[in-house]
């Protein structure tokens, strides 16, 4: 921080802080993070077809079109050289570059205003699959934004999940559970009527001996 022989007054301004007490007026800066590039690491892409390979940054700073600088950048693999297919011009904005294996199906398709570098690429080759590299520099930011995408070109897509025998196992089990406690529940009602009955049987019983009890004792009498 630094310190200011100004002012007699404190007070808070978003993350600047300053206070005078004994005539000092301290400062500390506003905190920025700096660059950061966010990609995504493994795309696939089914052979033919049109990719979107996205790019999008931050800065502690709005993008200064005199200075801003990007760069799109392809390679087989790590111990390849790097191709530049894509770069940012002051006069035409973001173009493709003359590339072999591109040719012209290489379309910008982001958004300068939203920090959106992304790409489409078109019919895409099995020749295509390889590392794609995101460099952005955007002054006074001194940190050089670096986002690394892994293009997986497949001949088909997986399978679909056939959810037909799923779903007839889950039935199937779900009945047998059901059943299980209907079967349960019947059996439970059962032992207890079984279990009323008995005690009806068992009660009537007893009155029963009472009642020849008493007609003896009156024969006695």
């Amino acid at each position: 921080f630094r310190i200011l022989k100004k002012k007699k007054t404190c007070f808070v301004r978003a993350v600047d802080f300053y206070c005078i007490n004994t005539g000092l007026s301290l400062f500390f800066p506003t905190a920025c993070l700096g660059m950061d590039v966010t990609v995504s690491s493994y795309i696939n892409a089914l052979n033919g077809t049109t990719v979107r390979i996205s790019c999008i940054f931050t800065s502690c700073y709005k993008i200064d079109l005199t200075q801003f600088n990007m760069t799109w950048t392809y390679q087989e693999s790590v111990n390849h050289t790097e191709e530049k297919f894509m770069m940012y011009s002051r006069k035409k904005g973001m173009v493709p570059l003359r590339s072999e294996q591109f040719e012209d199906r290489v379309t910008f398709n982001g958004n300068l205003d939203r920090n959106d570098l992304s790409f489409t690429l078109s019919n895409v080759k099995l020749e295509d699959e390889g590392i794609y590299n995101c460099y952005v520099n955007n002054p006074p930011d001194r940190i050089t934004g670096h986002g690394i995408i892994q293009l997986n070109v497949v001949t088909k897509l997986p399978p679909p999940r056939d959810s037909t025998i799923a779903v007839a196992i889950g039935a199937s089990v779900g009945g047998a559970l059901a059943l299980l406690i209907l079967s349960m529940v019947v059996i439970k009602c059962l032992r207890r009527h079984q279990k009323q009955e008995l005690i009806s049987e068992e009660k009537m019983e007893e009155e029963g001996k009472l009642e020849a009890e008493g007609v003896a004792e009156e024969g006695t009498k």
